[in-house]
């Protein structure tokens, strides 16, 4: 396979300008892989938790074939990145780019690795990774969406070792050297469980929008809550179509049964009683996992049926920072990464930034520092070949791996008030 190579070189603030302004770009020390005519796509072929102590330890990087690898003068080899820089996912293809790239320029020159680019909507998965392996990537980073990395997974044959930016789906075989970073909301759940029980609540409750989504945030947040010893009293799945939950609300709560109470002490005294309506009195917490417009919503509605008191924890979907629109999310206790809620590492990169683009730039969302912590675990993968351990603290999270490679995100605890987002102290240890 032929492919066309330009590169160009630009100080550090020059290309960061750029790179928001151009689809597909070639950077000093990168380049970029455009699909010829003649080379066409192949088709894509058919196809948790910390383990125990002592983890099983997978096979080594080494463990797949790879074809004899062309090192550049410094030692560095190169690193390939597979993103969707065209099509639909162009837009977070974009963001996770300028990400990586950020990351790219706050390393050390002597430090950075040498990066190729491969638009993956233009060359598809399989394409792009013999593509890249057999220009001599040291490592693939991507692909991004959830199908093209099974497609990778399912590519058997030599390849340079893999970085996936998400996970496989639950029972997927996972091949060697192949590793899976994601922004999962199933693990968030999970952190959730871990935080209700340390903040030493045991028994409580589930509101979640009908759908897969909550479906398997729910069935996460679940089983983590039930292997602690916590218990879901009950759940009620809503229609986050709706602006009213109030159905929903009274039938979890029970408050339903406070009103025929009163109704039937009413009968037995032959009079009008005053008497307001009570939720059951065993909740100790309350999950309200949702995406923000409807955490807007579904909140006052839970301090309006009288449950205002009780801790209620969401994921961070439920959160965006906004001047004056989360009013409503006060109360709400939440992970989220380090750049949404503050750290050394934000507060740096954020300067960095402003310098680069005095004004403004693209926009440095959740993907962007997905992007920038893909580049800090390829060069740490890249530093330690095979390594079955990391930890790296990133703009997304505290970085770690588990037996199967999958990359783990301890992430920071927020809670509202006022409107604002707050940073709270790590739970207390059981």
């Amino acid at each position: 396979m032929h492919a066309r190579f330009t590169q160009l070189m630009f100080d550090a603030r020059g290309i960061l300008r750029w790179i928001s302004a151009l689809p597909l770009i070639a950077l000093a020390g990168c380049s970029l892989v455009n699909p010829t005519p003649e080379a066409p796509a192949e088709p894509v072929p058919k196809s948790v938790q910390p383990p125990p102590a002592p983890p099983p330890q997978p096979p080594p990087l080494q463990a797949v074939a790879v074809a004899p690898v062309p090192v550049a003068a410094d030692g560095l080899g190169h690193v390939a990145l597979l993103m969707p820089i065209s099509g639909k996912l162009s837009s977070a293809g974009i963001s996770l780019r300028e990400g990586f790239m950020t990351a790219y320029y706050q390393a050390p020159a002597a430090q950075r690795l040498h990066i190729r680019f491969y638009d993956t909507a233009e060359l598809g998965i399989p394409a792009a990774i013999a593509q890249a392996t057999h220009d001599g990537a040291q490592l693939i980073v991507g692909p991004l969406a959830r199908d093209a990395v099974v497609a990778a997974a399912a590519i058997t044959g030599a390849r340079a070792p893999i970085l996936a930016l998400n996970f496989l789906p639950t029972g997927t075989p996972v091949p060697p050297a192949f590793y899976q970073f994601a922004l999962s909301p199933e693990d968030e759940a999970r952190q959730v469980a871990r935080r209700v029980l340390a903040d030493g609540h045991h028994a409580g409750i589930a509101l979640v929008p009908t759908g897969e989504w909550g479906t398997r945030v729910l069935a996460a947040f679940t089983q983590e809550l039930q292997a602690g010893g916590g218990t879901l009293l009950a759940q009620a799945p809503f229609d986050a179509g709706l602006s009213d939950y109030s159905p929903e609300i009274t039938q979890v709560l029970r408050i339903s049964d406070s009103r025929a109470r009163a109704k039937r002490l009413e009968a037995v005294v032959g009079s009008k009683l005053e008497s307001e309506p009570r939720p059951r009195g065993d909740i100790e917490f309350i999950f309200a996992a949702s995406q923000v417009n409807t955490a807007r919503l579904l909140l006052p509605q839970l301090r309006f049926h009288y449950v205002g008191g009780i801790p209620t924890y969401a994921t961070s979907d439920s959160f965006e920072p906004s001047s004056g629109a989360n009013q409503d999310l006060d109360g709400m206790l939440f992970p989220d990464m380090p750049w949404m809620l503050g750290s050394e590492l934000t507060d740096a990169v954020h300067d960095a930034a402003r310098t680069a683009w005095p004004a403004g730039g693209p926009n440095r969302n959740r993907l962007f520092a997905f992007g920038y912590d893909a580049y800090l675990l390829a060069a740490a993968l890249h530093a330690q070949a095979g390594a079955t351990q990391l930890d790296v603290p990133g703009l997304t999270g505290r970085l770690s791996l588990d037996a199967e490679r999958r990359v783990h995100r301890e992430l920071e605890w927020g809670a509202m008030h006022n409107g604002q987002a707050h940073l709270l102290p790590p739970a207390a240890a059981n």
